[in-house]
């Protein structure tokens, strides 16, 4: 699907039909192998990035622990036990719960030294499964958050880093997923929050799954975000795991 299609099915039939379009058209890529090096999809790379690096892991979580040249030392795919470990053939249980990705694989190549001449070891995320929401648009850190406890969307927009000064308070939007598949969209006067003039219910609690988005200039508008290639797979891999931990 086109951009200039997207953004007028959007116009034409709403904001909600064209959202379950594109997550369906694009539900079955990766977030990571779909992007490419456009000024557009950048905007994901970064995120996931970020998110990858800063991730801490916890249980259900899935990874893959891999030492070059050592196949009986590598395991494809371990999930983190209830008690937040995974089972290494040479290391027995390794616990690994709280930790980062790079901070895994400095330990697991600390550890396997004692073993292992020079071992090179890496580590990848293959499942997070931590409720997630998303925080695009005019923000100034727009990413992925793990919702260690409720969060509404203020507090999502202030761990972001705030609304740019181009950012429209007034017109912040809340993506929602239910569980038959369809989408809902809820606006939110951030304005009136932080002028003290909402009421309690209009600062929404956030679910796992939620994207906020924050309209402003042209490129960070709603539609816009909406079109761009990248942003079904956003949607998909920040809805994984929504049951939490």
């Amino acid at each position: 699907m086109t951009r200039s299609k997207l953004i007028n099915y959007t116009e034409r039939f709403g904001l909600a039909s064209a959202l379950i379009v594109l997550a369906c058209a694009l539900q079955c890529r990766q977030a990571l192998a779909q992007t490419s090096p456009s000024g557009d999809d950048q905007l994901f790379k970064g995120i996931y990035q970020e998110f990858y690096d800063t991730y801490r892991l916890g249980p259900a979580d899935e990874i893959a622990i891999r030492v070059t040249g050592q196949p009986d030392y590598t395991v494809e795919r371990a999930k983190v036990s209830p008690t937040g470990s995974v089972y290494h053939p040479l290391l027995g249980d390794v616990e690994v719960v709280g930790m980062t990705i790079p901070q895994l694989i400095e330990r697991m190549t600390k550890d396997l030294s004692e073993y292992l001449i020079n071992p090179k070891v890496s580590v990848a995320l293959l499942e997070a499964n931590s409720a997630k929401i998303g925080v695009l648009g005019d923000i100034l850190r727009p990413g992925i958050l793990v919702m260690n406890k409720p969060m509404n969307v203020l507090e999502a927009i202030t761990a972001s880093g705030g609304i740019s000064d181009s950012g429209d308070k007034s017109g912040v939007i809340v993506l929602r997923a239910s569980v038959d598949g369809r989408a809902q969209t809820l606006k939110v006067n951030v304005k009136r929050i932080l002028e003290g003039k909402a009421r309690a219910e209009e600062n929404i609690a956030l679910q796992a799954g939620d994207t906020v988005i924050v309209n402003g200039n042209t490129r960070k508008k709603m539609t816009y975000i909406l079109s761009l290639a990248g942003f079904g797979s956003f949607l998909s891999f920040v809805s994984a795991g929504r049951g939490g931990r």
